[in-house]
């Protein structure tokens, strides 16, 4: 047998072949994608600093590859992480996140470490010894099917795996007498004008009126009142109810659905009115108890903002500071001038920047206590589908240069617990545009951080659709108590 050669031999000054290299790794990248998916379907999901490979394309996961090394300005490459990923595939392991990634930086700075010994020894707590789901998946039912209600949707069939954990079994909406009300519904679903196309099929079964979503059978439930949903009909039971509607944010409201005997608690999708708990993941979930009836994720802006100032006040104490957001405009404002309960949502949203006010500064106090009196806040609606940018100008009493904040963030993003919140950029040309379906919170950005010693300015990206609605699955499995360990852990 010819022994091939290997353009990407690891220290070396140069590669002789950019092509061979090329080709190397991405069949090695193509090796990946079958194990990936199996160990998904086994509940042990593959990450790449915080990002999924399930799904992933051969080119999709270089790319990952690619962006480590530019975060990191290390060597990764598929050459390092192939052969530890074939050694978790023969590990018999319960339900985890596993981040390859992570392993293989920390493996690269400490060569002495035999990879294969410290596998073993970093997984072997986690070695399938016994039953490791419960005998039914909790029921989930999206009360709303929007802009956020759709976006749940896509994120919850795709982290369904095996099932075994939680299905998306309903979909509430308002009474419709059009007879092509499913089938309008399951195409907007299926593309998506901001996200693109679905990741999978769709299917409309006419007969029992549901869809058909990647295998998941989910009702479709016309009613207008939350108490009278007859979900026993539909075997659900124990629901968890993400409402997205909007409606109801206070317990009055919200006690509709936990009057329901079907439904076990409720979270919704807005900033919570009165003792309702509003819960940013990453910063204050520990307040999240299963025993909690209604909660709170608060609102994309307080998920993006929150965690931001809890590093900053943790780090060099905030004195005072004002929050400008520039956000895309959304479904409560006009596409033409028309009428509109507020004073300026009411002009056309395609076609001017509409200054508004926003609950920020008060619903940061209410998650940071130590930030009470300290911030103002305001906001500028902007001609933008999707994609919103914090701005803070923040006063600091202990003085901090550039280099020194953006290494703060730097290392909180891919080395600290809220890892899975808080995303890092360093791109020079970054535009609103390349966040569209960002995973996280917030995206902190490096290129724009300005500092003038103890005043310090910072941009801050985030998805307020999609990075949103992620936090909200968190919250949702955080209530569930179906969190899946991270190795390695902090």
């Amino acid at each position: 047998m010819v022994k091939r050669f290997n353009p990407d031999k690891r220290r070396r000054p140069k590669v002789d072949d950019y092509f061979g290299d090329w080709k190397w790794r991405e069949a090695l990248a193509e090796s990946m994608v079958p194990i990936v998916g199996k160990l998904f379907r086994n509940e042990v999901r593959i990450l790449m600093y915080g990002r999924s490979l399930v799904n992933c394309s051969a080119i999709e996961i270089m790319k990952l590859h690619r962006f480590v090394r530019e975060v990191e300005g290390n060597e990764l490459s598929e050459l390092e992480t192939y052969p530890l990923l074939e050694q978790i595939a023969r590990m018999k392991l319960l339900p985890c996140e596993i981040d390859i990634g992570e392993i293989v930086v920390y493996l690269l700075d400490n060569p002495k470490v035999n990879p294969e010994e410290y596998i073993e020894k970093l997984l072997s707590e986690n070695l399938r010894t016994k039953r490791s789901y419960p005998l039914r998946p909790k029921d989930v039912v999206l009360y709303g099917f929007g802009r956020i209600g759709r976006i749940l949707t896509r994120i919850l069939i795709n982290d369904t795996g095996a099932g075994t954990k939680w299905r998306l079994r309903a979909i509430v909406v308002r009474e419709n007498t059009s007879p092509d009300d499913l089938i309008k519904r399951a195409g907007l679903l299926r593309n998506d004008s901001v996200h693109g196309p679905f990741p999978g099929t769709i299917r409309v079964n006419k007969q029992n009126n549901a869809l058909i979503v990647n295998g998941n059978e989910i009702s479709v439930i016309y009613s207008n009142d939350p108490r009278k949903v007859d979900y026993k009909k539909y075997g659900i039971k124990k629901a968890t109810i993400l409402d997205n509607t909007g409606a109801w944010r206070d317990e009055d409201g919200l006690k509709q659905h936990v009057k329901n005997p079907s439904v076990e608690r409720v979270i919704v999708t807005a900033p919570g009115l009165g003792k309702v708990k509003n819960i940013v993941y990453g910063v204050n979930d520990d307040k999240a108890s299963p025993d909690d009836k209604m909660l709170a994720a608060a609102s994309c802006t307080t998920n993006a903002i929150v965690p931001v100032l809890k590093v900053i006040d943790e780090n060099y104490t905030i004195q005072s500071g004002h929050i400008e957001t520039v956000h895309a405009y959304t479904n409560d404002q006009n596409l033409i001038d028309n009428y509109h309960p507020s004073d300026r949502r009411g002009r056309s949203a395609a076609l001017n920047l509409v200054i508004t006010d926003t609950g920020a500064a008060k619903a940061v106090s209410q998650i940071l206590p130590e930030m009470k009196g300290k911030l103002t806040a305001n906001a500028i609606r902007v001609p933008t589908p999707n994609v919103s940018l914090a701005i803070m100008n923040l006063n600091v009493k202990k003085s901090v240069s550039v280099e020194e904040l953006n290494k703060c963030f730097r290392e909180v993003a891919f080395h600290s617990k809220l890892k899975t919140t808080i995303d890092y950029s360093n791109a020079i040309d970054a535009v609103s545009s390349d966040f569209y379906s960002n995973e996280f919170a917030v995206v902190f950005d490096s290129q724009a951080t300005i500092s003038n010693f103890n005043s310090v300015t910072i941009y801050c990206w985030y998805d307020n659709e999609y990075g949103y609605s992620k936090q909200v699955v968190r919250l949702l499995k955080k209530v569930l108590g179906i969190n899946l360990i991270r190795y390695p852990k902090q």
